[in-house]
């Protein structure tokens, strides 16, 4: 598992670009419905702008800015021996 470059920690610091005077918060995180894969909604917040963006977790461990791939049914077909 690779992580060095897609921590929580290190895409927030990537995406919301937090200064001194920056205060990060977690506004909310928990699980999607139907796959219960994790969330985290962070904000970053000054005197006068705030910004705010959902982190995603996949399968590998990392984060991510963008949901999943949802599993989905598929059908294929086998070659029976003769």
């Amino acid at each position: 598992m690779n992580t060095a470059g897609k921590s929580l920690h290190y895409l927030v610091e990537k995406w919301l670009a937090p200064a001194p005077a920056m205060r990060i918060r977690v506004v909310q995180f928990g699980r999607m419905r139907g796959d219960s894969r994790r969330y985290v909604h962070v904000e970053a917040s000054a005197p006068g702008s705030s910004r705010a963006i959902f982190f995603f977790r996949h399968e590998d461990g990392c984060w991510c800015v963008f949901p999943p791939r949802i599993a989905r049914p598929s059908m294929s077909g086998y070659q029976l021996a003769a």
